[in-house]
């Protein structure tokens, strides 16, 4: 089971697009998302992610490379699993609810919540709004690119997204929390994680294989 500190920052308002010069700056590493559990799906994309947190908020900024490119998807809570798309599965609370934010190359969310597969609630258009992200991308959407493409996201998620739970601070906690990459309906489909996984096929609404998040 994979363990990452996450070092608190001090900083009252950032914007997205500022997120990655800030994380350079505070010297937040890039990890790596790159376990093939599934010997069906041996394509490994490069893909890495940071995670950092202020008083209010997560962030998160991915770095991806991969043969095609797809975003499809330019309206939050639609299927963005299927695009070019990386994901933040974080077990907020000491319960079973874990949530699912998934994120397509051009900066299109997917927030959910409940305590399994079938189980899931979709944030409300107000809670979507307020999670702010940059794509160097753009945010226009377009089919496949057959093309080896690089490519960011920046995330900052307030801790209100979490909608079922009070989140005062995360400073000290412990949190389980697993980070994929995924295109379903690439010409390659490929699932890869951060945390390894056991499972017949591909599932990562499997919070038994989350990691351990560390907040300092």
């Amino acid at each position: 089971m994979k363990e990452l500190k996450v070092t608190k920052i001090s900083v009252s308002d950032i914007e997205p697009e500022a997120l990655p010069a800030l994380l350079d700056k505070e010297n937040i590493a890039f990890q790596p998302i790159d376990v093939v559990n599934w010997e069906e799906y041996p394509y490994r994309p490069e893909v890495t992610f940071r995670i950092a947190y202020t008083d209010h908020a997560i962030l998160l900024h991915y770095k991806v490379k991969e043969a095609t490119v797809r975003a499809r998807y330019a309206t939050d809570n639609e299927a963005v699993w299927t695009d070019s798309c990386v994901e933040f599965f974080i077990n907020a609370g000491q319960d079973a609810i874990y949530y699912n934010l998934e994120c397509n190359c051009i900066g299109t969310v997917l927030l959910g919540v409940g305590s399994g597969r079938g189980e899931r609630e979709r944030a409300n258009p107000h809670t979507m709004k307020e999670i702010k992200r940059w794509a160097s991308l753009g945010n226009q959407p377009f089919e496949e690119r057959k093309e080896e493409t690089a490519w960011e996201v920046a995330l900052i998620i307030p801790y209100r997204s979490f909608f079922k739970h009070q989140i005062p601070s995360l400073e000290g906690k412990t949190i389980r929390a697993n980070f994929y990459k995924c295109g379903d309906e690439l010409e390659t489909p490929h699932f890869l994680s951060w945390n390894p996984m056991d499972t017949p096929a591909p599932d990562f609404h499997r919070p038994s294989f989350f990691g351990t998040l560390l907040f300092s």
